[in-house]
């Protein structure tokens, strides 16, 4: 085989594996200054354990903050509520934490959830979907940690462990 044919094949090869992975993944972003800023939408808090009612904007102005999509339904997010709790001890109060949840089933059923699985930070209800819409959630559960311009520094979707949401967190307060 001649060389020009070689390194043309292994090109050939570098430029579809990557293709596929910006098919898959979208286009990666190093969360650096450039980094797109989301614009900051109000939701209602619930009144639930660690959460009072109220509105909360997301992310918080001048602050990291912190959003996990969940749904009640969904046994990867039932799973992943200690994970939260440790997180949330763990980053203290420097960060805005946030559960989100878009369900229209009755408020009474997630405080019921969430008091069951021990949650115990803010727990936000997104029944309009524009909050999850800014973020494109590609499943739940999903985590983004936006620092405190505004500009999303870690985003993933699947059941993390405590130091995995730790270190995504961690990224937003850089």
């Amino acid at each position: 085989m001649r060389r020009r044919d070689l390194i043309a094949g292994v090109g050939s090869v570098a430029a579809l594996g990557a293709g596929a992975v910006v098919a898959t993944q979208g286009v990666p972003s190093v969360g650096g200054s450039d980094a797109e800023r989301v614009r900051s939408i109000t939701v209602d808090r619930i009144d639930a354990p660690g959460s009072e009612a109220g509105s909360v904007e997301l992310p918080a102005s001048n602050r990291p903050t912190f959003i996990d999509f969940f749904a009640t339904w969904c046994e990867p997010c039932e799973a992943q509520m200690p994970a939260l709790a440790a997180t949330n001890d763990r980053i203290g109060g420097d960060v805005r934490f946030v559960s989100v949840t878009t369900e229209g089933i009755p408020e009474a059923e997630i405080v019921e959830w969430w008091a069951e699985h021990d949650g115990d930070w803010s727990l936000a209800h997104d029944p309009t979907t524009e909050l999850t819409a800014e973020y494109s959630p590609p499943g739940i559960p999903y985590a983004v940690a936006v620092d405190a311009a505004g500009r999303i520094r870690w985003s993933e979707p699947g059941r993390k462990t405590a130091d995995e949401l730790v270190a995504g967190i961690e990224r937003a307060m850089e």
